[in-house]
């Protein structure tokens, strides 16, 4: 039996996919979920094959709730988001239903992913998608973390620097420090000017720059506001003196 969740913040989204699925004996409705908090909670109780989606739903949206997920299961949107935008993920074979949509146009999305598990070596597209995902600009304006059971979102401007950490980059923030399972290399795209990678392993504010004071042979140290030392290379000292124009 193929389990499924729905995640909505509209309820007559809801109804109507659920609805849909009775036309599919093989499908069970683990759950129905109205944000993304829900969401979350309810793909690691129940392990879902595939979830449908809504992409703007208040508190986090639809990429930051999968980007929580560390095995994040099959996606079929559900959304009135950006026709243009959205076709941008087609390469990812996700299919995407533009609300509102017909019994027809629900079968064919649905119909393509049941297609796709007939084949031995199927590939969970929903890594790729969150990787395009990240380059959208309403994605770089914060970081949505998970700590224990809660989920805390995070506004860049609070962010004072970014560590790698094996699998994951600490985020140090005032409050404290996150962990989030994303590589430096993305956090690097994602941020804007306003961040500079001076080291393979740190990303800063540059807005917290206190001074940089000499180190090692050819490296720095970069001395924030907050009284941090953040180490930089050779490399990411040309980029600072680019940003700061020094």
């Amino acid at each position: 039996m193929i389990k499924a969740i729905i995640i909505d913040d509209e309820s007559l989204a809801r109804m109507i996919v659920k609805e849909y699925l009775q036309s599919y004996s093989q499908i069970t409705l683990a759950q129905e979920c109205n944000d993304g908090f829900e969401g979350v909670k309810a793909i690691m109780q129940h392990q879902p094959d595939l979830i449908f989606l809504d992409i703007q739903m208040p508190k986090i949206n639809g990429f930051e709730m999968l980007e929580l997920i560390e095995q994040p299961p099959a996606v079929i949107f559900t959304t009135a988001f950006d026709e243009y935008a959205i076709k941008a993920f087609d390469n990812h074979a996700v299919d995407y239903l533009l609300k509102p949509f017909s019994k027809e146009r629900f079968d064919k999305a649905l119909n393509k992913w049941l297609d796709q598990q007939q084949t031995p070596a199927k590939e969970n597209t929903t890594p790729a998608l969150l990787e395009t995902a990240a380059h959208a600009p309403q994605q770089s304006q914060r970081i949505v973390v998970k700590t224990g059971s809660r989920i805390k979102i995070i506004p860049v401007e609070e962010v004072q620097y970014l560590e790698a950490s094996d699998d994951y980059v600490k985020i140090h923030t005032r409050e404290g420090v996150f962990l989030k399972n994303k590589t430096m290399s993305q956090f690097e795209q994602l941020l804007g000017s306003q961040f500079v990678r001076t080291h393979r392993s740190y990303i800063i504010n540059v807005q917290l720059i206190s001074r940089i004071d000499p180190y090692e042979k050819d490296s720095y140290l970069v001395i924030l506001s907050t009284g941090a030392q953040v180490p930089v290379s050779k490399t990411g000292y040309a980029k600072l003196k680019q940003v700061l124009g020094i």
